[in-house]
């Protein structure tokens, strides 16, 4: 039961669109990642995603819109909703999701991880 301070993990993070575990509670990890850039349009099958902003800001595609989410907003895409996070500056996020998620969902490419290391 310690606390845990997210600007610190975050300067332990130097790469971006990896997500690492910071904790876990009932089934579902709280992970934090840094954006730049764009990520790739994909699905969950079986999970919703929550994407927090804790600084900075992104843009989150869908195939018939698109959402800015800001600093100190979020945004839950609902599974099987196809989606892609743009970041045009750095994004600092805290997802919250199912352990089960895979980070590219329906989609295997170089991005895909398999495993996500602790911070």
């Amino acid at each position: 039961m310690d606390k845990v301070n997210i600007a610190q993990k975050f300067s332990r993070i130097s790469e971006y669109w990896k997500p690492y575990i910071a904790a876990e509670l009932n089934g579902q990890h709280v992970k934090l990642d840094k954006l730049k850039g764009e990520f790739v349009f994909h699905h969950h099958a079986n999970e919703d995603e929550m994407f927090l902003v804790v600084k900075g800001r992104f843009r989150m595609e869908f195939r018939d819109r698109q959402v800015w989410i800001e600093e100190g907003e979020f945004i839950v895409v609902p599974r099987g909703v196809e989606h892609k996070p743009v970041a045009e500056e750095e994004c600092w996020l805290l997802l919250f999701e199912p352990a089960s998620t895979l980070n590219t969902g329906n989609v295997e490419n170089e991005m895909t991880l398999h495993e996500l290391d602790r911070v």
